[in-house]
């Protein structure tokens, strides 16, 4: 698929008119990226006009962007998410009219052909997508292209590369071939690159908007998104899937399923004690979800397992066991009684988030009756004792154990 003839000179719009685009459904494209910008669904009317409108003249106005995407060591399901992400006819072209001179997965050209695609680009300046971990162990020897190692192609790809996207949990931390004993030594690309901008897009695989809506974000704005602590976008990573998730409030009542097969199953009830990392994952999954908001782990009946998180595979196996210290709160309980934001701290618990760039303000309700605030993440100045507070609110919020092990809310606290 060597796409150097499909831009015919000028923009990109002056591209897709020839290629017979409406400008409504450009415009109802960008609404859709507009959307996934504000940690929403893909649909027109949730986007703001204003924006689609500012990234409707910002990436029409772009001219012939060059990316290189290059498969690593990696099973190719993230480039197989943006193909059958049931993307428009308009986003599809979109990409198509970027000077995509090397994919190997998907590009007509092979063996020397392909090289010397990737030789020329990579003289150029020019956006670098990575799929795939980079093997270091064994001199490289894991994973080779043209007789190259996957880092020593990494390296030479992004030499001129403005900006790089670390596409999948792969290319990210290394995935599950960087799981204990890690035998093929794999990394993510930023531990190879430390001279460039990474984004970390991240997920096994992600989903396909979120890779479309991070590069019309770098297309759109000439600068990369804001990132957390992980170096993923904060338009897509800045929610935990417990969240927004649509079975939160059988979280909130209790209601659990516990054997795949059993009532709570049947009913829709949450995953919680069947092992769903939600209340520990930051992804927009439950808002965007799948081919078209068609569906999603969770909405199927399947507990998350955490894959946008680093190092998931070691931190969350066995997959089908319970998180840890993760607190229910039944709907019986007075606001006054949970307090603002507490239960987003008590559940927050157990999320390993690093320093998180989101800046929210939550608290605890004290016995007074006063709500304390908590400081932001990454600030010195917080209240007198977070743990004594996290302590007062456990004392509200007592737990008692009954007869199979389970832990539920005090009726009495």
């Amino acid at each position: 698929m060597l796409l150097q003839d499909t831009w015919q000179s000028g923009t990109l719009w002056e591209n897709l008119s020839k290629k017979g685009v409406k400008r409504r459904d450009f415009l109802k494209m960008c609404s859709s990226m507009a959307a996934v910008f504000a940690v929403g669904a893909p649909l027109a009317s949730r986007a703001n006009a204003e924006e689609t409108e500012v990234i409707a003249e910002a990436l029409g106005d772009v001219k012939k962007p060059m990316v290189a995407w290059l498969q690593l060591q990696e099973c190719t399901g993230c480039m197989e998410s943006v193909l059958r992400s049931g993307s428009s006819t308009v986003e599809d072209l979109v990409l198509n009219q970027l000077s995509m001179n090397y994919n190997e997965l998907v590009m007509a050209a092979s063996g020397h052909a392909a090289e010397q695609a990737l030789e020329e680009m990579n003289k150029e300046p020019h956006i670098l997508v990575v799929n795939g971990s980079v093997p270091t162990g064994a001199g490289g020897a894991y994973c080779q292209i043209g007789g190259k190692s996957a880092e020593q192609v990494l390296r030479e790809a992004a030499e001129n590369a403005t900006v790089i996207l670390s596409v999948g949990a792969c290319a990210v931390y290394g995935s599950v071939q960087a799981a204990r004993p890690n035998p093929t030594g794999a990394v993510g690309v930023d531990e190879i690159i430390k001279d460039k901008p990474v984004i970390n897009v991240a997920g096994c695989p992600p989903i396909g908007e979120v890779i479309t809506a991070t590069i019309t974000y770098l297309l759109t704005h000439g600068e990369p998104p804001k990132v957390d602590a992980e170096g993923r976008p904060l338009f897509a990573y800045d929610q935990r899937i417990h969240d927004s998730c649509p079975k939160r409030p059988h979280f909130d009542a209790g209601q659990f399923v516990r054997t795949f097969d059993d009532e709570g199953a049947r009913n829709g009830w949450c995953l919680y004690e069947v092992g769903c990392k939600g209340p520990s994952t930051f992804s927009p999954c439950p808002i965007i979800q799948w081919n078209l908001k068609s569906g999603w782990p969770i909405g199927a009946g399947h507990p998350c397992i955490g894959c946008t998180e680093k190092d998931f595979f070691d931190r969350f196996t066995p997959f089908y066991e319970e998180l840890p210290n993760v607190r229910a709160f039944g709907q019986e309980a007075s606001a006054g009684k949970i307090g603002l934001g507490l239960i987003g701290v008590a559940a927050a618990g157990t999320a390993v988030h690093g320093a998180l760039s989101v800046v929210k303000e939550v608290g605890i309700r004290r016995k007074s009756g006063e709500v304390q605030p908590l400081a932001a993440f990454g600030e010195e100045d917080g209240p007198e004792d977070i743990s004594a507070l996290m302590a007062e609110g456990d004392q509200a919020f007592a737990t008692t154990t009954d007869t199979d092990g389970h832990h539920r809310p005090n009726p009495s606290a």
